[in-house]
Parts: structure tokens; C-alpha cells; sequence
């Protein structure tokens, strides 16, 4: 009995050995590219990449992150092609202008690599380009639902502070708000530009003109942040509606201190995180969710900020 007892365990470590091997050496050389479309200058997208970073240790593949530093969207095509001339094992980008972004993607998924699209792009558009899967937030979807809770609360005009107006992503978000009112977009959105300064000054400029003006809306940190100090500069802090797309330190800090209302959480953590781990399961076992995976939106106000205070701009 123990002769035998012996004999299976050793037959069972012989068997087992070689699939610890192969595992391991699935993971060899295996690397995946994360293109997005955001300047430098946006540090909403740190989140992304500590997502990008956090799933790359975690399956145990190299992993890198390029953008466009201006955040030019041909820059960004060209980026898409060099990827995919690297022959990555995948490639993760966003698709937030499709006529300008979908001949690159195509491109790369006719040549072989599979690509998952995050954060912008819709799911019909990533059949369309060929891609495995969508992984974000529907934009349009987003701001309509923001729009249908502002409605609620009484809000019937507002200002959209459009800080990336050439990417289609962005006005989609300020035309679902619109839509979401039941009001024409019309001369309700400004293109802010990135500059806080220039920000910050076409705000009031827009609230002096206007000051019938009942919300406002941003659209990341990038412009949320100079409207605060616009706020704080012209009396208006805490008495006019502020709802914002995404988060970061100091738009936690603006919902804490009850200035803005609330912030749509689109989970740029997951958005990074998950193609990582999903594609990587695919390529070595050959499984794939059946579905897209939508990120947000999900509202987050002063009643729920214990963990998002706590990892704001870092996880969340």
C-alpha cells in the first residue's frame, strides 16, 4: 500500500510539473500596449495607468502606455500604427473619434492583434473596427442619465465646460446632458481649451453674461478644478448646481465640501485593469467574456466618499 501510495504521488508530481511549466512560460514575452488619446497635461489619466501597471504585475506581462503628448488625434493614429508594427501580443486603445481613429485600429486587427477598445468609442463602433470587446463608459448614455437627474432637481439651463471639444466623446457627454433637460446644447457648451487660466476666466466671463445660468457641468478635472476657483473668485460656491463627469482630489474635496453636487465615477481604474486581465486569459486558455463590459456611470456624492476620498486620483 505505501509502495503504491508512493507511485501516485510521484506519477502526480510528473504529471503536474510540466503544467507549472507551461504556465509559466506562457506569460514569457507576453506584452500588451495601452494607447490613449489624452495629453500629458491630464493627470485624470494616472488612474488608468496604475490600473495598467497593477493588472500587468498581477498576470505577469510587460505592459506599456503611450499617448499623444498634445493629445493631437493624428499623432495618436500614427502611435496605433506603430504598436501595432511592434506586433504586441494586444493592443488596448481608446477610439474617441472614430473617423479619424478606425482606419489605424482596423489596420492592426487585419494584421493579427487583437485589440480591446476602453474609455471611448461605442460597442457598435468596436464591432466595426473588429475588436474583441468594449470596456468603458457609453458617453452619450452617461450625460443623458446626468441630465435626467439634474432635471429632477429642478435644473433648466446650464454651461458645459468643454476642456477636449475636438474629441466626439466630449460633446456627446454635453449633448446627453442636454438631452437628459429636455433643452437645445445650442450656445450652452464652451470650448475652454486646457489652459486653467483661460478656463477659468471664460467661466465667470460665461456666468456674467448668463446669469440666468442654473448648473453647470464639467467634464473631468481638467476643467473642474479652474471652475472652482472661478466659483470661489465670483461668490458663487455652494449656490449654483455643479454636477462633474470623473474624479480627482480636488473635485472629491468640491463634492466634501458640498459645492459640487456630484461626480459621474466612470472607473478609469477598471477600464485599464480589465483588458489587461481579460485579454491575457484569452490568449492562454481561449476564454472571452460574451459581452461588452460597461465601467460606469455611477454617481458618487458626499454620502458615499470614504473609499473614493481615500484612493481619489490614485485607483479612483
Amino acid at each position: 500500500m505505501t509502495s503504491l501510495l508512493k507511485k501516485l504521488m510521484l506519477a502526480t508530481a510528473v504529471v503536474a510539473t510540466p503544467m507549472m511549466i507551461a504556465t509559466t512560460a506562457s506569460a514569457e514575452g507576453e506584452k500588451y500596449i495601452l494607447v490613449s488619446h489624452a495629453p500629458d497635461s491630464d493627470s485624470w489619466w494616472n488612474t488608468v495607468k496604475n490600473g495598467l501597471a497593477l493588472a500587468g504585475e498581477q498576470m505577469n506581462v510587460e505592459v506599456e502606455y503611450r499617448n499623444p503628448p498634445t493629445g493631437d488625434l493624428a499623432d495618436m493614429a500614427r502611435i496605433i500604427e506603430q504598436a501595432a508594427a511592434s506586433r504586441p501580443n494586444g493592443i488596448i486603445t481608446t477610439l474617441s473619434d472614430f473617423d479619424v481613429l478606425s482606419g489605424p485600429i482596423q489596420a492592426a486587427v487585419d494584421s493579427g492583434v487583437d485589440v480591446i477598445i476602453m474609455n471611448s468609442g461605442t460597442p457598435e463602433q468596436t464591432r466595426q473596427v473588429g475588436a474583441l470587446m468594449y470596456v468603458g463608459q457609453p458617453e452619450y448614455d452617461a450625460g443623458h442619465a446626468a441630465g435626467l437627474r439634474a432635471k429632477g432637481d429642478g435644473v433648466g439651463s446650464f454651461l458645459c465646460v468643454n476642456h477636449y471639444i475636438s474629441s466626439p466623446s466630449s460633446t456627446e457627454r454635453c449633448q446627453g446632458f442636454a438631452d437628459g433637460l429636455g433643452v437645445d446644447l445650442a450656445n450652452q457648451m464652451i470650448d475652454s481649451g486646457q489652459d486653467p487660466s483661460e478656463i477659468k476666466n471664460k467661466v465667470m466671463a460665461y456666468l456674467s453674461a448668463n446669469p440666468e445660468t442654473d448648473a453647470i457641468l464639467t467634464l473631468g478635472p481638467t476643467s473642474a478644478d479652474p471652475t472652482l476657483l472661478a466659483l470661489d473668485e465670483n461668490g458663487m460656491a455652494g449656490d449654483i448646481y455643479f454636477g462633474t463627469f470623473d474624479l480627482g482630489e480636488e473635485i472629491v474635496k468640491g463634492i466634501k465640501a458640498g459645492i459640487i453636487n456630484w461626480g459621474i465615477d466612470q472607473q478609469p481604474f477598471l477600464q485599464a485593469y480589465l483588458p489587461v486581465v481579460v485579454m491575457t486569459n484569452y490568449h492562454r486558455y481561449g476564454v472571452l467574456p460574451g459581452n461588452n463590459i460597461n465601467s460606469g456611470p455611477g454617481f458618487v456624492t458626499a454620502d458615499g466618499l470614504e473609499k473614493v476620498e481615500m484612493f481619489a486620483g490614485e485607483y479612483r
